[in-house]
């Protein structure tokens, strides 16, 4: 009797991305974990936590730990956001509806990408089909303010919470119809073509917050940002929130990885302002880290792109329900019984000369 080979378990991130990798064409693979040039940054962006260390403590009654927070005026289920990655519907014909789906389900938020495959109406009501959930709109800086607007609109009309304002990540692969343009527009122009034609290179603080604020109620959060000069700039304009982040590594290589930089920032927003971050995240013990030096809430990229990839909607919740069981592990076998418990006191790091050193 032939005895039939059960799948391997898919107990971590890491088997997810193997999963995604056995399904996905070369190119869409690439497409997806590839970062710029030399690609140290996204390289460092994971490698970097393997620095800090976790200083548990014991004999603390953690028997009714709660991981919840709230963000964006909505409560969730632990501190975590599917950032706005754009085509997911590269790794699953469903893309960001699927993503939706589970975002609901497992209670996180999720950003959409002015280039998701599908209209930011869709995207919120399967989403909202299945339960309540926060929604961030990513915007970028364009020539043609009347489309900026019209995006702008729409995402709260659809009932958006916040607007992110990122620097540009052009790609030219499907239609995208939040940017009104069908795929063969785009595969009329070059990617150089499109880049020059779309964005606009006059970013200025000055006169794109204001602009924004003329234009909606939503939270206005600045996404990109690496330096504690730039949080300073961002309070001084009043915006909602900043997001720690070099894109994953697929703009400016040589960027420092963002969890190296978060304690700067946090430092420079003292509390006047939250700040999230993204980039690198592949277990719930990152997280826990990120929330340790300040961070409100973490965001994931290319976990969510693997789990569509290996199972539409069920593996993008077995990708946050993974993330979630080893952060609600990690926090109690910390001794926090909740999230504002967690803190610099819970952290070390490795020095060249032996001892671990006290953040």
């Amino acid at each position: 009797m032939e005895m039939k080979r059960r799948p391997a378990p898919v107990l971590c991130i890491n088997d997810i991305k193997e999963e995604a990798a056995k399904v996905l064409e070369k190119s869409a693979l690439d497409f997806f974990n590839s970062g710029s040039t030399d690609q140290i940054t996204v390289h460092e962006n994971s490698a970097a936590f393997g620095k800090y260390r976790i200083r548990p403590r014991v004999l603390r009654d953690v028997s009714d730990a709660d991981t919840s927070v709230t963000v964006l005026g909505r409560k969730i289920a632990f501190p975590l956001g599917v950032s706005p990655a754009g085509i997911q519907a590269m790794a699953h014909p469903d893309g960001e509806l699927a993503t939706a789906r589970a975002c609901a389900a497992r209670g996180v938020l999720m950003g959409v990408s002015s280039f998701a495959n599908y209209s930011v109406e869709d995207i919120v009501q399967a989403g909202m089909e299945v339960g309540p959930v926060g929604h961030a709109m990513q915007l970028y800086t364009m020539k043609d303010r009347a489309l900026q607007e019209r995006i702008i609109k729409r995402a709260e009309a659809a009932g958006c919470v916040a607007v992110l304002i990122t620097p540009i990540v052009p790609s030219l692969a499907f239609g995208f119809p939040m940017l009104e343009r069908t795929t063969e527009q785009i595969r009329e122009q070059t990617h150089d073509d499109g880049f020059v034609a779309f964005n606009s290179d006059a970013h200025s603080s000055a006169y794109d917050i204001p602009w924004l604020r003329a234009k909606t109620k939503m939270q206005i959060w600045i996404k990109g940002v690496l330096t504690a000069e730039d949080v300073l700039v961002a309070r001084e304009y009043k915006v909602d929130g900043v997001i720690i982040s070099n894109h994953g590594g697929r703009q400016l290589d040589g960027t420092p990885a963002t969890i190296d930089v978060l304690q700067e920032c946090v430092r420079a927003a003292d509390g006047k302002i939250p700040v999230h971050i993204d980039g690198g995240f592949r277990s719930g013990l990152d997280i826990f880290k990120a929330v340790a030096m300040g961070a409100e809430c973490c965001w994931i990229g290319r976990p969510v792109l693997w789990g569509l990839a290996y199972n539409g909607r069920q593996g993008v919740e077995r990708t946050l329900d993974i993330l979630y069981d080893e952060f609600n592990r990690v926090m109690q076998l910390s001794g926090c019984k909740n999230v504002s418990e967690i803190t610099l006191a819970s952290l070390g790091i490795v020095r060249q000369d032996g001892p671990l050193a006290r953040l």
